[in-house]
């Protein structure tokens, strides 16, 4: 028997979920939810200009806010005109409340200092953009300019602006601020001052600790090594390593006062020590820097930009800035001298927060005038004076304003006679004629030295006077000593005024004068003696025997 084969019949339905098309649009489904998922969260691009990129990789460093990832770097590169980088990122649908006005944008790399590691978790996780922002910002931003260095939201303290004459190579970015030995705070910015001398350093500090900052504190550079006598004893102290490395701030607080804030423009100078701050101060204002301008039209070569302002012997102010100009004229050089003065020097104890303006320029009103004066004599180096003058024309008695310039009434600059006449007297001792008078001297003294040499020869011939003398009373045939005596007082005339003419030229308080002169008494002494003996003899020759009576 045959077998029978089935007859397959084909089927012209179609079946959708026996059809082989399935698997593509199921894929296809997927695949466009996953893009509106995609699509729906992805947020704005926006661009940040950086000076220089530090790390940053495309595709791979992300954008933190608060240690939480709100976008990623989608490109790196160089700005059109060569100044800087630019960064590209793609953020976050949940971010875009945050990228306003408020937004501020830094690189976090890890970074090794005195005052320890920062940026640790970059060694793992990679170099990435840290954010800060807020929101309540008015309009979106697309483009921002990158920071150099984290920023501090203000929230957090505050920023206090201390001025320094001149720099402090012990403070930097990232001195520690204390008070009372507590760390409140820390240096941000170490700029130049506006006027290119000064120094400004820009303090935070910590919002627990703002209270205890008023107009009257005081700031001052910690001392390596600092040294007091107390009662007796000598007390060294020496600042902690730390300090020592990196260099310290201190400051002074006269207590928690919440309610006495200080002025947002208000500068607090920075004092080089803490002995510097029981140094004088004069005026009991707010301290106030003034613009002035001087005009000169004599030589001030030797005055320099720095040169103190002093009223009173006390330093008020400084020279900004020193201006020359030729006048074809007179041919001299007209000068510009630009100060700054702290007119809180004038201030009236009386008033709070007295300028001192009004009593400085009532002070030009009744006869102040800066002078140009000399610093120092020997080096000619000049500064600026503050002074009344009784002899100033009242008729330039007032500070006069010509566009941004402010003018204060000067009087003229008199050099000091001091190095004139110095030049002078230096000028008559080369006038001298030196070599003669030393040629003349010598010549006195060679003169004067003759005569010592024969005074041994006078005093021989007294010597042998004396013998002779002795020599003769002690002879039996004394009876003839009339004769005798007589001839040795020739002889001893004879050598006296050989003597006198020898010491002649001698002054009377000389070693040999005085020893001829006590011998001169005693040989006139003896001879005075042996006239009276030889006259005894003359009328009584037996007195030697029988006496004179």
């Amino acid at each position: 028997m045959g077998t029978q084969i089935p007859e397959v019949k084909e089927s012209t339905k179609f079946n959708f979920f026996t059809s082989i098309w399935i698997v593509p649009l199921i894929a296809l489904v997927i695949a466009g939810w996953l893009a509106y998922q995609y699509y729906a969260q992805r947020g704005p691009e926006i661009r940040i200009i950086f000076e220089k990129n530090e790390g940053l990789i495309a595709g791979q460093s992300q954008i933190k806010y608060r240690d939480v990832p709100i976008g990623k770097v989608t490109d790196v590169r160089l700005e059109q005109d060569g100044e800087g980088v630019v960064v590209v990122a793609r953020m976050n649908k949940d971010a875009v409340a945050f990228l306003n006005e408020y937004a501020k944008f830094w690189i976090v790399k890890p970074e090794f200092g005195l005052t320890g590691v920062t940026g640790l978790d970059t060694l793992i996780s990679g170099t990435y953009v840290q954010m800060y922002s807020k929101k309540g910002g008015t309009e979106f931003k697309k483009t921002y300019h990158g920071l150099n260095y984290a920023y501090r939201a203000n929230e957090g303290g505050k920023y206090f602006v201390l001025k320094a004459e001149k720099g402090d190579s012990s403070v930097k970015k990232g001195t520690p601020v204390y008070l009372q030995n507590i760390e409140v705070g820390k240096v941000e910015y170490v700029t130049l001052g506006l006027d290119d001398i000064s120094v400004d350093v820009i303090v935070f500090i910590d919002k627990p600790y703002v209270p205890y900052v008023h107009t009257d504190s005081k700031f001052w550079v910690r001392e390596a090594v600092s040294a007091t006598l107390n009662n007796g004893s000598l007390d060294v102290d020496i600042a902690p390593v730390q300090d020592l490395i990196q260099g310290a701030i201190e400051f002074s607080s006269t207590g928690r006062n919440e309610k006495v804030k200080v002025p947002d423009l208000f500068i607090f100078k920075l004092y080089a020590n803490k002995s510097e701050i029981s140094k004088h101060r004069i005026g009991s204002g707010t301290p106030h820097r003034e613009h002035f301008v001087l005009k000169t039209k004599h030589s001030i070569a030797n005055l320099h930009i720095g040169a103190p302002v002093r009223y009173e012997g006390f330093a008020v102010g400084n020279v900004v800035d020193v201006v020359l100009q030729y006048d074809s004229k007179t041919h001299q050089m007209d000068g510009r001298v630009h100060v700054e003065i702290d007119t809180s020097v004038f201030a009236d104890s009386k008033e709070k927060n007295d300028t001192g303006i009004a009593n400085f320029y009532k002070a030009v009103r009744e006869g102040m005038r800066a002078h140009i004066a000399q610093l120092n004599p020997i080096t000619g180096s000049l500064y600026v004076k503050l002074a009344f003058d009784e002899t100033a024309a009242e008729s330039n008695n007032t500070i006069t304003k010509v566009g941004r310039f402010t003018y204060l009434p000067t009087v003229d600059y008199i050099p000091s006679d001091i190095m004139q006449s110095i030049s002078g007297i230096l000028e008559k001792l080369e006038k001298l004629p030196l070599e003669k008078l030393v040629d003349t001297l010598q010549e006195t003294i060679e003169q004067s030295q003759k005569p010592i040499a024969h005074a041994d020869e006078v005093l021989v011939d007294l010597k042998k006077s004396v013998d002779a003398l002795n020599m003769m009373t002690a002879k039996k045939s004394f009876v003839k000593m009339p004769d005798q005596v007589d001839a040795a007082l020739k002889e001893l005339e004879r050598t006296l005024r050989q003597a006198r003419k020898t010491i002649k030229g001698y002054d009377s308080n000389s070693l040999v004068t005085r020893q001829i002169s006590s011998t001169l008494k005693t040989i006139k002494k003896t001879s005075e003696e042996m006239d009276r003996f030889l006259r005894m003899l003359n009328r009584k020759p037996n007195s030697l025997i029988f006496g004179d009576r």
